[in-house]
């Protein structure tokens, strides 16, 4: 599987070994429409967790994340390793990938997190929302020195991806011929927007300034009461809305799509041909990126890319 999770592979696999595995995928994927040839490391979302200490515990299809050792909440001061080994693993694979595959393809960035994400990882989900009410003082301090962080690792793995001069993309189909990421902040689904607005706005800001484009990861109905701060916010270019397991999908969704486009944000979906077609129809195509989920033959990918273009 071309986007499987590189974090399955032991840390003592070769470089090599790892991107041979992907390889044959890669070969077999055409780009149409607005596609590009690309790769990722996938290491799970929010890896910067395992880089500040977070137990790493790889899965099949994904990856979980356990808290380390507790500690008294004051005394929790995330530095920055630079002999973590899962650090030096995704900087290591990322650089190789780029030194094989630099000239044909993308290699994009590994999924980072955000920092209330990130945060929950090293506090466990129950603790962190114990502490919004218990320590809301620490919580920011924490959010802050997090984002910090999360904006030195990207600064570093651009140095490495930068270079190849093919764009850069995360781990979401989004492309920029300069720095882009798909922000996001996975724990805000259960949090009030007033702390939504002390806690994760602030990165936000701080993030989208840092970037040349930059998008955000809306994640189910739980995200929505966020919506208008994410439209404010001038320097994010767009959303990515996904409606999240047992919901209906995105197309069926218009007045949420129909507001993100009023607010002068682009919006990227993962929809099927019949979504695709549903939200050009009710819409218009103008600002949307669709990432098509169903496996398609050429010619049949070629119809409905030229269909769309017609609107």
């Amino acid at each position: 599987p071309w986007e499987g999770f590189s974090s399955n592979f032991p840390l003592e696999a070769p470089v090599d070994e790892v991107l041979a595995f992907f390889e044959p995928g890669l070969r077999t994927r055409r780009a149409l429409g607005d596609g590009w040839p690309r790769w990722w490391p996938n290491f799970g979302p929010g890896i910067v967790a395992g880089f500040l200490g977070a137990r790493l515990e790889p899965a099949l299809d994904t990856v979980w994340f356990s808290s380390p050792a507790p500690g008294a909440f004051d005394e929790l001061h995330p530095i920055r390793d630079g002999s973590n080994p899962w650090w030096l693993r995704v900087r290591e694979l990322t650089r190789a990938a780029v030194e094989r595959w630099g000239r044909s393809l993308t290699v994009g960035f590994t999924d980072l997190g955000g920092n209330l994400d990130i945060l929950a990882s090293l506090r466990s989900t129950r603790q962190l929302l114990l502490d919004l009410y218990d320590s809301p003082e620490e919580v920011a301090r924490l959010s802050g020195e997090i984002t910090q962080l999360w904006l030195g690792y990207y600064n570093d793995l651009y140095s490495v991806i930068g270079p190849a001069e093919r764009g850069t993309w995360p781990w979401a189909p989004i492309w920029s011929p300069g720095r882009c990421y798909m922000l996001q902040s996975d724990f805000s689904y259960m949090i009030s927007p007033q702390m939504f607005e002390r806690f994760v706005l602030p990165d936000l800001e701080a993030c989208c300034g840092a970037l040349d484009h930059a998008f955000y990861h809306l994640d189910g109905k739980g995200e929505i009461p966020h919506l208008d701060m994410l439209l404010s916010l001038k320097d994010l270019d767009g959303i990515q809305w996904v409606s999240g397991d047992g919901a209906p999908p995105p197309e069926e969704w218009l007045p949420l799509l129909s507001r993100i486009r009023a607010g002068g944000k682009l919006c990227q979906l993962y929809v099927t041909p019949e979504g695709a077609r549903k939200v050009v129809r009710e819409l218009g195509g103008r600002g949307f990126a669709f990432y098509i989920t169903e496996p398609l033959y050429p010619h049949d990918a070629q119809a409905l890319l030229a269909e769309l273009k017609r609107g």
